[in-house]
């Protein structure tokens, strides 16, 4: 995948660039101190990737990332976490907060290399249909029979859905609301603009996130009120 790397800070840059030449699925065609520069670039190169801040002088990276094509794949790289629900906004495959980790860069760029393929793929993928607490799923030219209760979360990228099982991931073409219009409102919330959790799943949650097995979700303004309605009078959880 050809990738770029935006960022107004020299050492994040390096620092950037030495995780993305250590992965040789990634071909890095350059760096920028800016969103200027680096939308100036793409005008004339193709790029898969960027690796992308957030806070940087001129255009930020939430108003550069509204501007590119949106074939073109984003992992967001920032000092600052406040700007995670920013980021579901304009379809971000992931968002990682500095000093990054090596292992959550990693799965970020396997998660970015999974969404390109599909994207190069072109194949129809959807969910067929809903009956007896199971879907059927339509990836990789086969079907996948899931059952709800296994699904830990579903999350949107782009035209495309997530579906988190314990020790799998299925990507499926469907967009969250259609698949949200299929599964059964009881069980399965929706939290913001990209993710559907199952809530017989959630280990905890607090005022901003919820928390299933390894992954923290934020919770967003438009939706929190339904959420914890539904939380605090559901008995059973």
């Amino acid at each position: 995948m050809r990738c770029i790397i935006v960022d107004d800070e020299p050492i994040a840059r390096q620092g950037i660039k030495k995780m993305v030449d250590s992965i040789s699925r990634l071909k890095l065609l350059g760096t920028f101190e800016n969103a200027r520069t680096a939308g100036g670039f793409m005008k004339d190169n193709l790029v898969d990737l960027i690796f992308l801040d957030i806070k940087m002088p001129g255009i930020n990276g939430i108003d550069f990332a509204r501007s590119i094509h949106k074939n073109t794949l984003i992992i967001f790289t920032t000092a600052y976490s406040e700007y995670a629900l920013d980021s579901y906004e304009v379809d971000a495959v992931d968002y990682l907060v500095k000093p990054i980790d090596t292992a959550k860069f990693r799965k970020a760029v396997e998660k970015a290399v999974a969404y390109h393929s599909l994207l190069l793929d072109g194949d129809k993928k959807s969910v067929e249909n809903v009956e007896n607490e199971r879907i059927f799923v339509k990836s990789d030219r086969r079907f996948f029979k899931v059952n709800l209760k296994d699904i830990l979360f579903i999350e949107g990228l782009k035209d495309y859905v997530i579906i988190q099982l314990e020790d799998q991931r299925i990507i499926t073409r469907m967009s969250v609301k259609n698949i949200h219009d299929l599964l059964p409102k009881v069980t399965f919330l929706r939290i913001n603009r990209s993710y559907i959790v199952n809530k017989n799943q959630i280990d905890s949650f607090n005022n901003n996130d919820v928390f299933i097995k390894k992954y923290e979700i934020a919770i967003g303004n438009y939706y929190r009120d339904a959420f914890f309605e539904e939380l605090m009078n559901n008995k059973s959880l």
